[in-house]
């Protein structure tokens, strides 16, 4: 059991440190309150913006929960699997020469250990439309929890 228990903690190492330049690009656009705690912060909703760094001329959301109290004030509590996501065209879109086939593009730790929200962007080729996927990810025993959001490639302002 401990040898196993050391295998997947270096996995979320692993895991951490590739996805490390998939997360963190992601500003906070803002949060609203959906539970007033006494000790500890509120519950609440949190939306962060994101591009594509892959496909400049992709801007996505993602709305977030975010337990607060006590564990959740000192970044101890898991977040639920809840969450939505939307993607857009916000500029002229440049595909790379070699754009993979399905890549993740986002990733946001909802735990302290082994839970995390991700998005994949895939390409559907066949009708010339990015597809982007956000998914709740445990290392043991993962969610169904999902939300998806579509961006048809189009020229932009005469381009």
């Amino acid at each position: 059991m401990i040898e196993r228990t050391a295998v997947l903690a270096r996995a979320s190492v692993v895991c951490a440190l590739a996805l490390s330049s998939a997360g963190g690009l992601a500003e906070e656009v803002g949060c609203v309150t959906t539970e007033w705690k006494l000790i500890g912060a509120n519950h609440k909703i949190c939306v962060d913006s994101f591009s594509d760094r892959q496909v400049p001329g992709v801007t996505c959301h993602v709305s977030q929960a975010r337990t607060g109290g006590v564990s959740g004030s000192f970044g101890l509590a898991q977040d639920p699997s809840q969450f939505s996501l939307a993607c857009r065209q916000t500029g002229p879109i440049t595909l790379p020469a070699k754009l993979p086939k399905q890549e993740v593009v986002f990733a946001e730790d909802t735990s302290i250990m082994f839970k995390e929200t991700r998005v994949i962007r895939m390409w559907d080729a066949a009708n010339h439309t990015l597809v982007y996927l956000a998914i709740s990810r445990k290392l043991i025993d993962g969610a169904p929890a999902n939300s998806i959001s579509t961006v048809p490639v189009m020229p932009w302002g005469g381009r």
